[in-house]
């Protein structure tokens, strides 16, 4: 496989890895109430509004002219992400859509040339390639969060979001006579 193939194969994937987890933030917000998309557990805690807005900032942030300037934008006031917004699901979800859009307009031109070129996050160089997936990590990690609050808040109401418990035999490749796989 070429370089050129390599890069290519590394965007493709890692675009679809993000929408993957687009996709399970927007199984979140699609099953909690507007109680539960605000609510706190405690002082400290984070709701799930709350990480809707700190994801938004850090999209805005890193993905906003990525190419040629640092990903830590002045204008982002990053400990304001971490306050509670205000009780509207449709601005939540109005944050949700505008960071995502803005990520995949940034991701979606590079090409493979791109992938080992230098930005800069916070001063600190990184290949784009070192930049995707430490975006692909934390949005992970953030998402995944959501998933655990909602589950959390749900309980008996929760619709799983991938393989439900004792159906992971329905999600493996059925053997055909001939030895392969469908």
């Amino acid at each position: 496989m070429s370089s050129t193939d390599t890069g290519a194969a590394f965007l493709s994937g890692t675009i679809a890895r993000l929408r993957a987890t687009k996709a399970l933030g927007d199984g979140v917000l699609g099953q909690v109430s507007d109680a539960e998309l605000f609510l706190l557990s405690d002082a400290e805690a984070n709701s799930i509004a709350i990480i809707v807005r700190h994801l938004h900032g850090n999209m805005l942030s890193r993905w906003t002219d990525f190419l040629t300037t640092d990903g830590d934008k002045p204008t982002r006031q990053r400990d304001r992400e971490f306050e509670q917004p205000a009780t509207d699901r449709n601005e939540v979800l109005r944050l949700w859509e505008e960071g995502w859009a803005c990520t995949f307009q940034a991701l979606e031109p590079l090409t493979p040339s791109d992938v080992l070129r230098e930005v800069r996050i916070r001063g600190e160089p990184l290949t784009v390639l070192d930049a995707i997936l430490r975006q692909l990590a934390h949005y992970s990690y953030h998402v995944g969060q959501m998933v655990t609050l909602a589950r959390q808040q749900l309980g008996s109401r929760w619709q799983t979001l991938s393989i439900a418990r004792g159906k992971s035999q329905d999600y493996r490749p059925v053997e055909r006579a001939s030895g392969t796989k469908e």
